[in-house]
């Protein structure tokens, strides 16, 4: 019988893969596996085509992954290999999208898919002058969870052993122990706050990012991208709050001197919030695209405009169509073309502000924590 770590090491693989089989009907129609493709084309035969290709690929290969897994968990039930076989899943999910994205390429160059349309770009400037609100209830676990971290560590202190460990083996065995001070003590504080203030960071920047609008019916793409965005934000801020539970679970074990580490409890809660981040993916798609008729009311009726189409911008998207890198755009954060969420904009020159802030911030973190 599976322990409850093996249980919860298939479940994050097994996420992983079902995320990136569904993703094909979760991104919007015009960019299958990230190519920019007018409508009138959207349900060319390639497309559809490498849609059972890639499919195939992520659950015939990745369904071998995952069965080895389990596999090897029923021989060796506390080997930890949740990282191998998430790693191997991503792996197979990124081949079979590549794959996929260089065919349809090809079919759209050789057809000349944009030729002769003309190309608009749709903007909401509200988005800038009047954001979405930030959805500070969805933020405030991640908060409480954090302080409730910070509390236990201050009261556990006087009590904890003079060497607390502060590295596992593989095995779960622990191999490194340090003195007991402030900065080894509340470090898993300090990596929860720097978790919890990029999330929040992050988040508020995406609810001020740029709107994917398609120019034939743009006010319908704002409604959709704005409840995207809170919701997407939202669990965010929810998976936030369960990786803080599971350094909370980690560090009530290293603070009381164990030397045999428990997976479980540090698993559990990341799994969940992964699921938690899948239901809400699957309700609202990227960009909005899965809403509902009812999520949409309000919406003014608009006339499509079948003689426009968004602009063919596939130069700007590099490393098979995953790194944004446009210097006109002033947008930071971008919707993904292939995945939910956003991404940054590689071009943009507060993206290095930003990576060397983090960077930065990651190296105070080991200095307080030696």
């Amino acid at each position: 019988m599976m322990s409850g770590t093996a249980v919860v090491q298939v479940v994050i693989p097994f996420v992983i893969l079902l995320m990136a089989w569904l993703m094909p009907s979760l991104t919007g129609r015009t960019v299958p596996f990230g190519v920019r493709t007018p409508p009138a084309h959207a349900d060319a035969p390639v497309i559809d085509e490498q849609r059972r290709a890639y499919r195939w690929c992520v659950g015939g290969i990745g369904g071998a992954v995952l069965a080895a897994e389990l596999a090897l968990l029923l021989v060796f039930p506390s080997t930890p290999l949740f990282a191998g076989a998430s790693t191997a899943a991503a792996a197979v999910s990124a081949t079979g999208y590549l794959r996929a994205r260089r065919a349809i390429l090809a079919v759209k160059h050789g057809e000349q898919w944009y030729a002769g349309l003309r190309q608009v770009v749709a903007v909401d400037t509200s988005l800038r002058t009047a954001p979405p609100r930030y959805p500070w209830r969805w933020a405030a676990p991640a908060v409480l969870v954090l302080a409730l971290t910070a509390v236990l560590a201050a009261v556990e202190y006087p009590s904890m052993p003079d060497r607390l460990p502060i590295h596992y083996g593989s095995r779960g065995e622990a191999d490194r122990l340090t003195d007991k001070s402030f900065g080894s003590a509340f470090a898993p504080v300090f990596i929860q706050l720097a978790l919890t203030g990029l999330l929040l960071l992050v988040t508020w920047l995406a609810l001020r990012s740029r709107a994917e609008l398609d120019p034939a019916r743009p006010a319908a793409g704002a409604t959709r991208h704005r409840r995207f965005v809170v919701r997407t934000a939202g669990s965010v801020m929810l998976l936030g709050a369960c990786v803080n539970s599971g350094i909370l679970a980690a560090a009530w074990q290293t603070w009381h001197g164990d030397l045999s580490f428990s997976a479980l409890p540090v698993l559990a809660p990341i799994a969940a919030g992964l699921l938690v981040v899948v239901a809400i993916a699957l309700r609202t798609g990227q960009g909005g695209r899965c809403l509902a008729p009812s999520d949409l009311e309000g919406t003014a009726v608009e006339s499509a405009d079948p003689g426009v189409v968004a602009p063919d911008d596939d130069r700007y998207w590099r490393g098979g169509g995953l790194f944004y890198v446009n210097r006109q755009d002033p947008s930071l954060f971008v919707s993904k073309r292939f995945g939910i969420g956003w991404t940054v904009n590689f071009g943009n020159p507060r993206c290095l502000w930003l990576v060397a802030g983090l960077a930065a911030f990651v190296l105070v973190l080991q200095l307080i924590s030696r």
